[in-house]
């Protein structure tokens, strides 16, 4: 069952991690851009949260270019993107950092968007979800891979009461392009 963060609006907490990154040679790990297969993906995950409906108020993005670009391709298939916010402490961020990064974001943002890197967005997802419709928590125990979204739920009237279990995990998605669709190389 449900921990109630407390009354006030429905929030919803969009966690997605960046589409497949390639691994260039020499490149450092922050700078590493999207694999093929993650141009075709990011823009499919834009198409799924537009297709949910949950599309975010505010994104918070991982200054890694993968991450960069990943929030370039998805946002892209939205009419009007929302305002986004690139922080470097989302890279390699732990449940702790994010968690802040999170309980940080304005009241008016009902839906918040937040692109990173495992193992700390999986192990957000499972940090904050107290329950899950279907089988979406065991979906994320299982895997997180590049391009999942997992939609986590809750009431309250601030981001800062959002903890552990007070969440209810309402999707499990994994974006997938296909191949000869999305954006081409550069």
């Amino acid at each position: 069952m449900i921990a109630r963060a407390g009354a006030g609006p429905l929030r919803r907490l969009v966690v997605l991690r960046h589409a497949k990154s390639a691994w260039p040679d020499g490149v450092p790990d922050h700078e590493r851009p999207l694999a093929s297969r993650g141009r075709r993906d990011a823009p499919a995950a834009g198409h799924v949260l537009a297709d949910a409906d949950c599309l975010p108020d505010l994104a918070l993005c991982s200054t890694a270019v993968r991450a960069r670009e990943t929030w370039e391709l998805a946002a892209a298939q939205w009419g009007t993107p929302p305002p986004v916010r690139h922080e470097a402490r989302l890279y390699a961020a732990d449940v702790p950092e994010l968690l802040e990064a999170v309980r940080e974001a304005p009241a008016e943002a009902e839906t918040l968007l937040l692109i990173g890197h495992n193992p700390g967005l999986e192990e957000l997802v499972l940090t904050l979800a107290g329950d899950s419709i279907d089988d979406a928590l065991d979906d994320v125990r299982t895997k997180f891979p590049t391009s999942a979204i997992a939609v986590l739920a809750w009431h309250g009237t601030r981001w800062e009461s959002l903890g552990p279990g007070t969440a209810l995990l309402t999707d499990m998605i994994v974006a997938r392009g296909k191949k000869g669709h999305g954006v081409r190389g550069r």
